[in-house]
C-alpha cells in the first residue's frame, strides 16, 4: 500500500466522523444554516424586501419568502449578472453557471465564494466513504478521468461564467492533478466527437482506475475504446474498479457498461446541479444518497400530489416521511431562496436522511441528462409548423434508448389532422427548433449522443383509444406532453 493509499484511509476515517457529527443531529443542523443564511442575508436586496430582520423561525421564513422557480427569482438575478452587488448574497458571486431555461433562454445561476467549496468537497467526500467502508483505496494511485465540459469561461462585470463541469474543472485539489485526466488542452476541446477520440487516444495506455461522468457520456467513451482495442474496457484497464456518475439514472445503462466493462465495477451515485451538490451515495449497502444537510442548503419539501395547490405546506426536515415524492426547495449560499429546484425526491431513510431522485415535477424527458420539458417540445412544435399548412391534433414524446440500430433517438407521436408532405424534412425542422429550446439537447445532438428526432405517425384518434383503455378518457385527464419512459410509447405502438 502506498503512502497515499495509506493516507486516504485515515482521511476518509477523520470525515466520515465528521459527517456523523451532524447527521446525527439534522433538525439542529439545518435550525443552524437556515439561521445563518437569514443573518449573512439580512442586509441584501432580497433581505430588505422579504423583512429578514423579522425572521426568527421557519414559520416566519414561510410567511415572508414564497416559493420561486427560476423565472420568479430572475428581476433579481438580472441584476447580478449586470455587476450590482448585494443583491441576493452579500457582494458579487465568482461565478455563473449557465444553464438550459425553461421559458426564457439561458439560465445563470449564481456560485459564491461561500457556496463554490460545497461543489469540491462533497465530490471528495463521497470517495472517502466508499474508502471508510469497503477498505478500498488502491485506486487513488491510479489515474482518474472526469468526463466534463470545457473549463475555458467567459466573462462580465468581472463574474466569470461557463458551464458547472468546466467551472468545478478549476478547483480539483492539488493532490488529484497529477493523477487527473484528460489532460487540460484536451477538456478544452468544443467538438464532443473529437474531445472523446483525444480522450481515447490520452487514456488507453494509462492505469485508469477511477472513470466518472454522465452514463451517456461515459458510454460513448467506452464504445470507442473497445473498437480501439477489440477489447473489453475492463482488459484495457485491468485497475478500473469504481464509475462515479450523476445527472440520470444508472440503471437503464448498468446491463450495457457491464457487457461493455466485461464485468461488474462498484459505483457511486452522485446529485450536483448548479443551484448546489445535494446529495452522495454513502454507502453500497443501502438504497439512497446521503441528503448534505450541512452544506450551506436549507430545505424544504412539498408533497408532489399538493405542489400545485395554492398555498401547500412546505415541510422540513424533521416533517419527512418515507416514500412520499417530494418537490425540493432550496435556499442557498449562492443566494437562491425558497427556490424549486424542479426535482422530486423520496426519501429512502429518516435516520440518516438518504432519497433517490425519483423525477421532476412536471412532465420532462431526461433519459440522456438533457431536462427536456413540456414547454420546450410545444414551442418545438409550434415552430416546425409555422409557415405551413401542417396540423396537429396531439402528440407525446419519449425516448428511445436502446433502438434496434444506431444512435438513440426522442421518438416523437404525433396525430396530424394535416401530414406534412415530407416527414422527414418535418422531423428535421422539429429538431433544430428543439436544439435552440434546450442547450443539453442540442449537445447531445452536437456531440452524436443522440440522433435527430423520429416522428411516428398516430393514426386518427389513436390518442383517444388509448387515454379509453386507461380509464382516463375526458373530464380532467390529459396525455402527457412527454415521458421519460416507454410506457406510453409502447403502448401506442401495439
Amino acid at each position: 500500500m502506498s503512502i497515499k493509499s495509506f493516507a486516504a484511509k485515515l482521511f476518509a476515517k477523520k470525515v466520515y466522523n465528521d459527517t456523523q457529527k451532524w447527521a446525527k443531529h439534522p433538525v439542529e443542523t439545518q435550525q443552524q444554516v437556515l439561521k445563518m443564511l437569514i443573518e449573512k442575508a439580512a442586509g441584501t436586496q432580497f433581505g430588505k424586501d422579504h423583512h429578514f430582520e423579522g425572521i426568527k423561525k421557519h414559520s416566519d421564513f414561510v410567511k415572508h419568502v414564497p416559493v420561486r422557480d427560476y423565472e420568479d427569482l430572475k428581476p433579481y438575478i438580472e441584476k447580478v449578472v449586470k455587476g450590482e452587488e448585494d443583491i441576493v448574497w452579500p457582494g458579487k458571486p465568482l461565478y455563473f453557471a449557465k444553464t438550459s431555461g425553461t421559458t426564457s433562454g439561458a439560465k445563470y445561476i449564481p456560485l459564491t465564494k461561500a457556496s463554490m467549496p460545497y461543489h469540491i468537497q462533497a465530490a471528495r467526500d463521497a470517495i472517502l466513504h466508499y474508502i471508510h467502508e469497503t477498505g478500498k483505496s488502491v485506486f487513488v494511485d491510479g489515474k482518474m478521468i472526469f468526463l466534463q465540459g470545457s473549463p475555458e469561461l467567459e466573462e462580465k462585470h468581472g463574474i466569470k461564467f461557463g458551464r458547472l463541469s468546466g467551472i468545478v474543472a478549476h478547483f480539483v485539489p492539488a493532490y488529484l492533478q497529477r493523477n487527473r485526466m484528460p489532460s487540460w488542452e484536451t477538456n478544452c476541446i468544443d467538438d464532443w466527437e473529437q474531445k472523446v477520440d483525444a480522450i481515447v487516444e490520452e487514456t488507453y495506455n494509462e492505469n485508469m482506475t477511477v472513470i466518472s461522468g454522465i452514463p451517456s457520456w461515459v458510454q460513448m467513451y467506452f464504445e470507442r475504446l473497445e473498437k480501439k482495442g477489440n477489447k473489453k474496457v475492463g482488459e484495457i484497464f485491468k485497475n478500473f474498479s469504481l464509475f462515479i456518475y450523476g445527472g440520470v439514472n444508472y440503471e437503464p445503462y448498468r446491463a450495457k457498461f457491464e457487457n461493455l466493462i466485461g464485468r461488474k465495477v462498484d459505483s457511486i451515485e452522485l446529485f450536483p446541479a448548479s443551484e448546489g451538490f445535494f446529495a452522495y451515495q454513502d454507502t453500497q449497502t443501502k438504497k439512497g444518497m446521503l441528503l448534505l444537510l450541512n452544506s450551506g442548503i436549507f430545505y424544504e419539501f412539498i408533497k408532489a400530489d399538493e405542489f400545485f395547490n395554492e398555498h401547500p405546506k412546505r415541510y422540513t426536515i424533521g416533517e419527512v416521511e418515507l416514500g412520499i415524492n417530494y418537490a425540493m426547495i432550496i435556499s442557498t449560499n449562492a443566494g437562491l431562496w425558497a427556490y424549486n429546484i424542479g426535482d422530486t425526491i423520496q426519501f429512502t431513510s429518516l435516520s440518516p436522511y438518504r432519497i433517490v431522485v425519483s423525477g421532476r415535477i412536471k412532465h420532462f424527458i431526461s433519459a440522456f441528462g438533457e431536462h427536456v420539458i413540456g414547454k420546450e417540445v410545444e414551442s418545438a412544435l409550434k415552430e416546425a409548423m409555422e409557415g405551413t399548412d401542417i396540423s396537429v391534433n396531439e402528440f407525446t414524446v419519449a425516448p428511445q434508448i436502446n433502438p434496434e440500430s444506431g444512435l438513440p433517438y426522442h421518438e416523437w407521436f404525433i396525430e396530424f389532422e394535416k401530414e406534412p408532405t415530407d416527414i422527414e424534412s418535418f422531423g428535421l425542422a422539429v429538431d433544430k427548433a428543439m436544439r435552440k429550446q434546450n442547450v443539453y439537447y442540442d449537445d447531445l445532438i452536437s456531440g452524436n449522443i443522440l440522433r435527430t428526432v423520429v416522428i411516428t405517425k398516430v393514426a386518427k384518434n389513436g390518442f383517444q383509444q388509448y387515454m379509453k383503455s386507461i380509464g382516463k378518457l375526458g373530464g380532467q385527464n390529459k396525455l402527457p406532453r412527454l415521458s421519460n419512459d416507454r410506457k406510453i410509447a409502447d403502448a401506442l405502438k401495439a
